[in-house]
């Protein structure tokens, strides 16, 4: 099993259960190192002393919260465990709420809860109230040195802890330019509506998370591949050092022959879950002198030229 971040019970009213949360997500981010670019030398994100400039080990850091000029509270980790230790180590549900009224923009990470051997019962005791009532349970946790609100929400066999933002820490659309709400004034016609219903209506299609991938890492790890077999390391090209192009502004349209013609064509509504089939298939017909002669004719046949040469 995966090393647990957190171990502690969760309650609600009498009810207490043994358990321990596990990271439900797993970042799938490409490792880069930052260089110097006059010699491509690695640059570490070493901890230096201000003071003296040489480096501090990690085992020699503490934190401290300044409470004058150079003047520093200390704290360690028995202080923040000792500030209230019923908070830290205890998911206390507050509340049970409809699942369906969580705004998804107070969510931010999920982790799964997992029972210990003693907590069993309860914990699919829980799981399954809260499947029936479709109820999440609001609690509150602190992790590491700071307080989250969160949500305990079932999910298949587990019960799923998601860290929820406190409201103060969403910020107001108030302050932004949107759109209003009356159409009328927007010049939105019902005929425009009606045309947009009709092209959302044409995409519907069940949820499958599965169906999606991040395209843009696996093009970018296919270019920094391609570079690396050509030898091409430890440089940059002058091409590279130009200012990537601004996107082009947009044109204004007929939004009703727009939308008319996306519902003609039967727009697919799996266009985004089978574009990387799509792509492969047009990089595999590029790879054909007949296409290539083609596409030296028809403007809309360059993609697969342009994605080379990027």
């Amino acid at each position: 099993m995966p090393r647990a971040i957190w171990t502690g019970s969760l309650g609600f009213g009498l009810v207490q259960i043994p358990v321990s949360l596990h990271a439900a997500e797993e970042p799938n981010e490409l490792s880069l190192t930052l260089l110097d670019k006059r010699d491509f030398s690695p640059v570490g994100y070493e901890r230096i002393n201000k003071k003296t400039g040489k480096e501090v080990k990690w085992e020699d850091t503490v934190k401290g919260y300044e409470a004058g000029p150079g003047k520093y509270v200390v704290l360690t980790d028995r202080d923040f465990a000792e500030a209230n230790p019923k908070s830290s180590h205890q998911i206390d549900i507050l509340d049970f709420v409809e699942m369906s009224e969580i705004d998804p923009h107070y969510i931010d990470k999920p982790y799964v809860v997992v029972p210990d051997k003693y907590g069993k019962k309860s914990y699919a005791l829980l799981r399954e109230v809260l499947k029936r009532s479709g109820k999440a349970g609001i609690a509150k946790l602190v992790l590491r040195t700071r307080q989250h609100l969160c949500a305990v929400v079932p999910h298949g066999k587990a019960l799923s802890l998601l860290v929820l933002r406190f409201a103060d820490e969403l910020r107001s659309a108030s302050d932004l330019e949107l759109p209003e709400e009356n159409l009328k004034k927007l010049g939105i016609t019902s005929k425009e509506l009606d045309m947009a219903e009709k092209l959302v209506n044409g995409m519907v299609d069940k949820w499958q998370p599965e169906r999606y991938r991040d395209d843009y890492r696996k093009d970018l790890l296919s270019l920094i591949h391609a570079r690396a077999k050509a030898g091409d390391v430890n440089s940059i090209s002058k091409e590279q050092t130009k200012a990537p192009r601004p996107p082009k502004s947009a044109k204004v349209v007929d939004l009703v022959a727009l939308l008319a013609k996306s519902v003609e064509s039967g727009h697919p509504r799996k266009s985004a879950a089978h574009a990387p089939a799509k792509r492969a298939q047009a990089a595999r017909k590029s790879s054909s002198p007949r296409k290539r002669t083609v596409s030296k004719h028809r403007g809309s046949q360059t993609a697969p030229q342009h994605r080379k040469s990027a």
